[in-house]
């Protein structure tokens, strides 16, 4: 295994994933390259409808029908082995033998994600019997067990409940056991607290960073909320509309961000101990129709730096450091501000 395959777990490079809606073709994801560090947190952030979600459906081989890969390459490196994920169909063995045990995900809704006609029990125990030969009495014990690390009281009774019978934050805990009960090297989590309350939510993110130093996986994080990145992150990936514009440590993002549409965000998230006159700023006008994506930069038309060369698209530049980012202002525009 070379050394950069030590350093990366995943590597995304000019990924495009496109939908059929009718005669048109939207393009959801428009060249994303990503490297995410073994062991680290990558948070994926932006606007919802940037591509987020639908970049994680394409590691996972979980697009829908009317979603097509035209171009790009996804390459996994296991502890075993080094997986081109795009060169296996979705059902082949290697896709469902990688899902679950090697790679796992965490969706948004758990409602929609647990079978509600099947115990809590009975789901997490088919995803281990899925992957690995033990008895269903082992299966049932590691289960009890991963639900006692993520302090579901009573584990070894409520592993006989229905999913209507856990509260929203239970529910999530239980999707996160679902997703780490089989030992995988990646977690992918889609915005997994959407849904909860702050005191919930501050609980759950908690026991996800807890569980990853203590069992030492790799997770990327989607989410619009910049706090959370904030608290989670190592590396921080900032998208819109289908496009990283952005890509760089915790600390370039927050104390030194490059792209204007990064600036933009920080500047609409409240931030504790600002004090009530501190007047949050929206980031003005409206995201485009991904059917009908404006010529070169996308954010040009709600950009206050935008120039005429903005209308081709701008190279991906390193700023320093391995800071990279998707603008003329780093790059033969008029300098930075």
């Amino acid at each position: 295994m070379s050394s950069q395959q030590n350093d990366y777990i995943l590597s995304v490079k000019d990924l495009k994933v496109h939908f059929r809606v009718g005669k048109s073709i939207v393009r959801a994801v428009d060249g994303v390259s990503l490297n995410v560090r073994r062991g680290t947190t990558l948070g994926l952030v932006g606007e919802s409808g940037c591509g987020k979600s639908v970049t994680a459906h394409a590691i996972m081989q979980l697009l829908p029908k009317v979603g097509f890969i035209p171009q790009g390459e996804i390459t996994f490196h296991s502890k075993e082995r080094t997986i081109n994920i795009l060169k296996h169909s979705p059902t082949s063995k290697t896709m469902r033998s990688l899902r679950g045990r090697q790679i796992s995900m965490i969706f948004q809704d758990p409602m929609s994600s647990l079978n509600p006609v099947y115990r809590i029990g009975d789901q997490i125990i088919e995803n281990i019997r899925e992957h690995e030969r033990i008895s269903k009495a082992e299966a049932r014990k590691r289960t009890i067990e991963m639900l006692r690390q993520l302090s579901i009281p009573q584990a070894e009774k409520r592993i006989y409940d229905y999913p209507h019978q856990f509260s929203g934050g239970m529910k999530q805990r239980v999707m996160i056991a679902m997703g780490l009960i089989c030992d995988p090297e990646l977690l992918i989590a889609d915005e997994p607290t959407t849904a909860l309350d702050v005191t919930i939510q501050a609980q759950i993110l908690e026991l996800m960073r807890d569980l990853q130093q203590k069992l030492g996986f790799t997770i990327i994080l989607i989410t619009h909320n910049m706090g959370i990145v904030a608290d989670m992150a190592d590396d921080i990936a900032v998208m819109y509309m289908g496009k990283i514009v952005e890509f760089g440590c915790k600390e370039d993002i927050f104390l030194n961000p490059a792209h204007p549409y990064t600036k933009a965000l920080l500047k609409s998230v409240p931030v504790l101990g600002s004090g009530s006159k501190k007047r949050l700023e929206p980031i003005r006008g409206n995201t485009p129709d991904p059917s009908e994506m404006p010529e070169g930069c996308a954010f040009a038309p709600r950009c206050d730096y935008a120039m005429d060369v903005c209308q081709t698209a701008p190279p991906n530049t390193d700023v320093g450091g391995g800071h990279m980012c998707r603008c003329w202002l780093y790059n033969g525009g008029c300098g930075n501000e």
